[in-house]
């Protein structure tokens, strides 16, 4: 990490209670600021928050919304859940894929975009529905996937 990352890294530390019951909250903050968890900062929460590192990575792993891996600066989430399977979430994904090069749960290199599968997003009359990080978008159609993704 860099020096830079380091400072953004103590202020979440220093804007949370420094204690292991902290631990969800500063995992949130970190994922918020870098989009993902870095090891090195799941060891230094460890260190700073008393809690063993394999704690960390159990809570880490443990909840779905965190990831150890660089995601995009673009989450695109396809909704699988059932209204949006029969009304086609298969070809949004499709097209998502092709257009930007990556499977589901894959990063594109440039760190841009990460496309996700989720099971339902609680919005079944707008079926099929896609997110583009918080942004929803429902009734959408392939022809208009890719100008989704690339608005903003």
């Amino acid at each position: 990490m860099t020096q830079t990352d380091m400072t953004k890294l103590d202020k979440i530390f220093n804007n949370n209670p420094q204690s292991p019951g902290s631990l969800i909250t500063v995992l949130q903050d970190i994922q918020r600021e870098f989009r993902y968890l870095p090891r090195e900062a799941l060891e230094k929460t460890a260190e700073i928050l008393n809690v063993p590192l394999s704690k960390v990575y159990s809570a880490s792993t443990f909840y779905a919304v965190f990831s150890l891996k660089p995601r995009g600066e673009k989450i695109v989430r396809v909704c699988k859940g059932t209204a949006c399977h029969i009304k086609g979430a298969d070809i949004i994904l499709e097209q998502l894929e092709s257009g930007l090069g990556i499977k589901a749960g894959e990063t594109t290199k440039d760190l841009k975009y990460t496309i996700e599968l989720v099971n339902c997003v609680g919005a079944c009359a707008l079926a099929p529905v896609m997110l583009v990080n918080e942004k929803y978008y429902g009734n959408v159609r392939c022809d208009r996937v890719m100008k989704l993704v690339e608005k903003d």
